[in-house]
């Protein structure tokens, strides 16, 4: 499960949709509907607050606003209604780490949408969240 802390635009279109898939598992676990994944280190920032369902389907709208500006349409019924109204805070250190990770993975499964990452001096996060400085967070598994 990778639910990427950069802004979805980013993503090649395997990566979109992978990253909707996974996030409506996660959806899924933070809601008690499964056994497996209760414990996967990527759900730790979103478990942080008592809106746990609220931060993922707030997460989960804008990969959905960025499917429909693809042209995909992926199934807006399937994010809760709940919402997050705060921000959560992240590292530095994990956006660039993501950053570089994001690239190695794109350049072997689409180079030519790698060319539009090299053009970006500075990637932006996911609107959820909120950059401070520091390394990578602790749940990452470098």
């Amino acid at each position: 499960m990778r639910l990427w802390t950069l802004h979805p635009k980013y993503l090649d279109a395997r990566g979109l949709v992978a990253l909707w898939r996974e996030g409506l598992l996660a959806q899924a676990v933070l809601r008690g509907q499964t056994r497996g994944y209760r414990h996967h280190p990527q759900l730790t920032r979103f478990r942080a607050g008592t809106r746990r369902v609220g931060a993922i389907a707030t997460y989960l709208r804008v990969v959905h606003a960025e499917s429909l500006a693809r042209g995909y349409q992926f199934a807006a019924t399937k994010v809760s209604p709940a919402s997050y109204p705060g921000v959560i805070r992240t590292s530095r250190g994990q956006i660039e780490h993501e950053w570089e990770h994001l690239r190695r993975k794109v350049a072997v499964r689409d180079p030519r949408w790698r060319l539009t990452l090299d053009r970006v001096r500075r990637p932006e996060p996911h609107p959820l969240f909120r950059i401070v400085p520091g390394g990578i967070e602790p749940w990452e598994r470098p």
